[in-house]
């Protein structure tokens, strides 16, 4: 009796968690399709006015241009130095590759508004200054972490035997990693590269240091709208934000499984 009391306990803490968790999100996605001029819960009536407003409103525009190609721009860099240096490290036995690792995995375990702030300085410092190449920098350092743990757990529990194989056979080196160590780490590659993309699109603290006329991201804008509006718009774009994720993480699982992700991870 005392066991059922307590796994029907933890079942209601599960739920509740659940709950408290996706609450939030489920009344932003409902506030987006309200018909009232402002933000309120329950909504009066269905509306999908707050969609078109976004494609009406031009700054949205032009700063989702800029998120799109500061987040493929970082992402691609990201797999550029990230999945060579993944798969060096993966099975390095010298002495410094943990370090190495620990420290491109480091902007994980770091503020972003402290990464941002110390980009700004030093970018600067160098003559980039505020810039779209600043973002672009800045945005891979933070980006990069996804690519090498997803491609280093890949690749770490993969057997040797296949490449060694490869050689056997007279495959060189760059045959063997296009042939062979390419599609086995790939899953690998497109879950980084997922996490990268979404981490980019949706940055904040590090966007708002390098926001200018020309490399503001779509949230800085968000974040200076609802600073003088506070109408059901930015409920609407956070609804798109949101469904870009489901299915960029749904077109991934239908490719390669979420099973493989989670290994990678």
């Amino acid at each position: 009796m005392k066991r059922d009391w307590i796994n029907l306990g933890l079942a209601a803490f599960v739920v509740l968690f659940f709950v408290f968790m996706l609450a939030p999100i489920l009344i932003v996605v409902l506030v987006s399709f309200t018909s009232a001029g402002y933000v309120s819960f329950p909504i009066p009536g269905w509306s999908l006015k707050w969609f078109a407003h976004i494609f009406e409103y031009q700054p949205f525009i032009d700063a989702l241009i800029v998120s799109i190609e500061i987040a493929i721009g970082a992402t691609v860099l990201s797999c550029l130095i990230g999945v060579p240096a993944a798969i060096f490290l993966a099975r390095s036995r010298s002495a410094w590759a943990s370090g190495i690792m620990t420290f491109l995995l480091s902007p994980l375990s770091m503020p972003m508004i402290v990464i941002g702030f110390a980009s700004l300085f030093f970018l600067s410092w160098l003559g980039v200054g505020i810039s779209f190449a600043a973002l672009l920098i800045t945005h891979t350092v933070v980006c990069l972490p996804y690519i090498v743990r997803t491609v280093a757990g890949v690749y770490a529990g993969l057997p040797r035997s296949y490449e060694e194989a490869a050689a056997i056979l007279g495959a060189n080196p760059l045959l063997t990693f296009w042939h062979v160590t390419l599609p086995l780490i790939r899953p690998g590659i497109m879950a980084g590269s997922l996490f990268s993309f979404l981490t980019s699109f949706d940055n904040l603290p590090i966007s708002y240091f390098f926001g200018s006329a020309s490399t503001n991201t779509l949230p800085v804008v968000m974040l200076s709208y609802m600073e003088n509006q506070f109408d059901p718009t930015i409920a609407a774009l956070s609804t798109l934000q949101l469904a870009l994720a489901v299915v960029a993480l749904l077109i991934v699982d239908r490719v390669y499984g979420i099973d493989k992700m989670t290994v990678a991870g």
